[in-house]
């Protein structure tokens, strides 16, 4: 068993969910957010017992994840 964050954005056409601290692009959805969080669950078990262990990132592990909002003059 292996902890992992995730996150899980709300867009008008459903939900969005991805976990940090993996190499490559992994990613759940669903109309809910459990859908998402389940799927994306589905889609983490799948990545690693394809690619492995190797595919945790290396660099220190993500103790706390924060949302921010930033305004930049564009």
């Amino acid at each position: 068993m292996k902890q992992f964050k995730v996150i899980i954005e709300k867009h008008p056409e459903g939900y969005v969910a991805y976990p940090l601290g993996l190499k490559g692009v992994v990613v759940g959805q669903g109309d809910t957010y459990d859908e998402a969080l389940t799927d994306v669950k589905s889609a983490i078990k799948f990545h690693m017992e394809t690619f492995g262990d190797d595919e945790l990132a290396e660099d220190s592990p993500i103790l706390e994840a924060f949302v921010a909002e930033a305004e930049v003059n564009v």
